[in-house]
């Protein structure tokens, strides 16, 4: 009989079992979790011993153990139905090394169940930190290009329709707002990630005096999520962080679809490089826009993948259950995967996009774009209410004639002998770029409150810059930290 630390039912697993479940989820495994769990490992016994549930001499000869693994030869590893996963596999290997009776004591106050958790929220933290990083830089992106277009003018549109003059600028300083609100989620769902469950055991906690603050140090958590049932049980730590790349996500397609639309001949506000561009295989002519089409797709993949693991989740025991593990997690792990692709691939075609300025500029001055300017000068200069000043310009639009002189002469027909404004006052109010530099209250497309806003966004992307920084180099120090006890232990 093999020595193992889990007795084996020779007709378990069953082949369809083992071939539609376990033999996946030990890819999956190997492919995510992996580092995590060995680090899991040390963690575990370096606290063992700090708690006296290991003597030196066990701690040390599981160390070796550990640090002796063929980490490449487990990554090649094939499931081969002789343990049920990963933790298993790995458990029988230290078992064949040193022995059931010093290897079984690893496993001493803990259980899959608190180690599967503790995996997740080891891999999801660094996947919400790159997140972070992408999503700043395409912020940072956009506010290099908003910077080179404060002046220029282009239509902003409502209900799909042209509506009122603005700047590429301000209309790209929505974006970067919008990026910034991403940032915050993430921040937001990393600090509920980041909480160590190690110690819940397999639901209750234990009756031996374990240190869960010392595995929280080691593993580079910010705390105990404290309630052990709740560490088991509770998936509000993955929601969140797909409620995250879900928002982020739909506001990327949204943004993506615009520029989809300015990249048509009939817009034609924006040109990639040829290098984001592929022609037709039938129609010489053909620039088709097709990285943006990709990044579309893939925003759209990513919100439906987070909101898979909602559905997924819905409606499921508040207990330890699979619904909620390994079969759940590629699946947050492939919404985290193809947020990235988006925000990659979006800045990297605008990083070397071209805009048609010129063209912006005259179709914010057509289509009577700056008529609303126009209402409010009446409303000004004439005393007028702006209910009685829209229906005067409304009545000089209704004729279709966008020249601005029949424009002004209509309107001062229709204020009489009694008006007090001036033809050049009037004309002036119909300049697209008059337009925008009026509307300089907070947040308006004005020069300075558009350049202002790009100072302040600056500063806030070199604020949460720095957290990331933070966060990642506490991971890494809480990891160098682990295995240099462990090699202190082994000295």
């Amino acid at each position: 009989m093999l020595e193992t630390l889990h007795n084996i039912d020779h007709s378990f697993p069953a082949p369809a079992y083992a071939r539609t479940v376990l033999a996946v989820n030990f890819e999956d495994a190997k492919r995510y979790f992996l580092e995590s769990l060995l680090d899991i490992q040390y963690a575990h016994g370096l606290m063992l011993r700090q708690r006296g549930l290991l003597s030196a001499e066990e701690a040390a000869v599981i160390f070796r153990a550990l640090n002796s693994l063929n980490r490449d030869a487990l990554r090649s590893a094939q499931y081969s139905g002789t343990c049920e996963d990963l933790f298993f596999h790995v458990e029988d290997l230290l078992a064949g090394d040193i022995g059931v009776d010093v290897a079984g004591k690893l496993h001493t106050a803990r259980s899959r169940n608190d180690i599967d958790i503790t995996l997740y929220r080891m891999e999801i933290r660094k996947r919400l930190l790159t997140a972070v990083d992408e999503v700043l830089g395409l912020a940072r992106v956009l506010c290099r290009i908003a910077a080179d277009h404060l002046d220029t003018v282009m239509p902003a549109h409502t209900h799909t329709q042209p509506a009122q003059p603005t700047t590429l600028a301000h209309y790209l300083a929505a974006v970067i707002e919008m990026l910034l609100r991403d940032v915050a989620r993430l921040q937001s769902a990393f600090a509920t990630v980041n909480r160590n469950p190690l110690g819940a055991c397999a639901i209750t906690t234990t009756g031996f005096p374990i240190d869960r603050d010392a595995t929280t140090e080691l593993l580079g958590f910010d705390g105990i999520q404290l309630n052990s049932y709740g560490c088991i049980a509770a998936v509000d730590y993955v929601l969140e962080s797909m409620a995250a790349i879900s928002v982020a996500a739909v506001g990327a397609g949204k943004f993506i679809h615009d520029l989809l639309l300015w990249s048509m001949q009939e817009f034609g506000y924006l040109r990639l490089s040829n290098a984001f561009v592929q022609t037709s295989s039938i129609m010489p002519q053909k620039r088709n826009p097709v990285a943006l089409e990709h990044a579309r797709v893939l925003a759209s993949r990513a919100h439906a993948e987070a909101q898979s693991v909602f559905t997924t989740a819905h409606n499921t025991p508040f207990g330890d259950i699979v619904d909620s593990e390994d079969d759940l997690m590629p699946l947050v792990f492939l919404a985290f995967e193809d947020a990235s692709r988006t925000v990659q691939l979006v800045s990297a075609a605008l990083e070397t996009a071209t805009f048609d300025c010129d063209l912006m500029k005259r179709r914010a001055g057509a289509s009577f774009l700056t008529v609303t300017e126009l209402a409010d000068t009446l409303v000004r200069t004439e005393g007028l209410s702006f209910r009685q000043a829209h229906g005067i310009v409304a009545g000089a639009v209704r004729s279709g004639d966008e020249s601005h002189s029949r424009i002004v002469a209509d309107v001062i027909a229709a204020l009489g002998p009694s008006a007090k404004s001036t033809p050049e006052q009037l004309m002036g109010s119909l300049d697209p770029a008059s337009f925008v530099e009026v509307r300089s209250i907070p947040g308006g497309p004005a020069r300075a409150e558009v350049a202002q806003r790009l100072a302040a966004f600056s500063d806030a992307l070199d604020s949460a810059g720095d957290w990331r920084a933070a966060r990642s180099d506490s991971l890494s120090r809480a990891r160098e930290r682990l295995y240099q006890a462990v090699s202190f232990h082994l000295s």
